[in-house]
């Protein structure tokens, strides 16, 4: 009796032999994306920013040698030089110190919001398109008027019945972002569901908790994964907007939002309060979106 093989199991019998052609193949992979990363500059400055920041969240004291509360009245209003590349605000503290304190409180509040918009948002999402029927009918009619509702707008009412602080802002940012996820998720389950291997399984006796678990879900997700990765950028965006206003962390707390919105009242006569902190948020937000457009065009290929 001859056993033919498919190519794939005859090269996955080679590595079993020999392991150095996978590893070849592993590194070459890896260098094609460092390729792709090359050609791309633009691509290149995004990820840039995004792991300093990154730094600024995760060691804060390695990028700066100044408390973000501690300030000297004599120092008020300084200009950006080359002690205080951001200058300093009215109390005399360093703005390059609080807005790299600052990182670390606006981006768990991000991470927070994606995440409660991702989790809630999948879930609604999976079971709308799934059961389908009244079950359908009434979380999207739900959802419409989420939807219907400025996001900015819907995140001020929730975070006033909370109360203000950062992480009620992350709660509110993600609560209002859960109707976009259970959009896109509902849409990937409604075709997914369709798919004939997901039919035959059920022939093959799998339960249906089983075929979500094991197919739906899992296909479904990507779609949903690459929302997630642009709403980094938007809730970023959102979180600075409300502690802007005022619905976020009181002073002294360091936080984006509230650095830009400290300098308003000086932006006459002295700008750099408030605009460099702003270019700073501005090219966070814009490097995020850039990193999620090239995840979603990986995808698609």
């Amino acid at each position: 009796m001859t056993i033919e093989l498919t190519r794939p199991e005859l090269q996955a019998a080679d590595d079993l032999v020999d392991p150095e052609p996978q590893r070849t193949r592993r590194i070459d992979g890896w260098l094609r994306a460092l390729q792709d990363l090359v050609r791309q500059p633009v691509l290149v400055v995004a990820w840039l920013i995004v792991l300093v920041v990154i730094g600024w969240a995760l060691f804060p004291s390695l990028f700066t040698p100044y408390s973000p509360y501690a300030g000297d009245p004599a120092l008020s209003f300084q200009p950006p030089s080359l002690e205080h590349p951001f200058g300093t605000d009215r109390l005399g503290r360093d703005l390059l110190a609080r807005s790299v304190y600052g990182a670390g409180t606006t981006l768990t509040a991000t991470l927070l919001a994606v995440l409660i918009a991702f989790g809630i948002g999948t879930i609604i999402g999976l079971v709308a398109g799934y059961l389908r029927g009244v079950v359908d009918t009434v979380f999207m009619r739900i959802i419409d008027v989420f939807l219907s509702i400025p996001s900015l707008l819907l995140a001020m009412v929730i975070v006033s019945v909370l109360g203000y602080s950062t992480h009620n802002i992350a709660i509110a940012v993600g609560l209002s972002a859960i109707a976009s996820f259970a959009r896109v998720m509902r849409s990937e389950v409604l075709v997914i569901a369709n798919r004939d291997y997901v039919r035959a399984s059920y022939g093959l006796g799998v339960s249906r908790i089983g075929v979500v678990f094991r197919h739906i879900l899992p296909n479904s997700l990507s779609s949903v994964i690459a929302l997630a990765a642009l709403e980094i950028g938007t809730s970023i965006l959102a979180v600075a907007s409300l502690g802007f206003l005022g619905y976020g962390a009181p002073p002294p707390e360091p936080e984006w939002g509230l650095l830009v919105a400290e300098g308003r009242d000086y932006l006459a006569v002295y700008p750099w309060i408030s605009i460099l902190p702003g270019i700073a948020l501005a090219l966070v937000v814009i490097a995020t979106h850039r990193i999620s457009t090239s995840f979603r065009k990986d995808r698609r290929r």
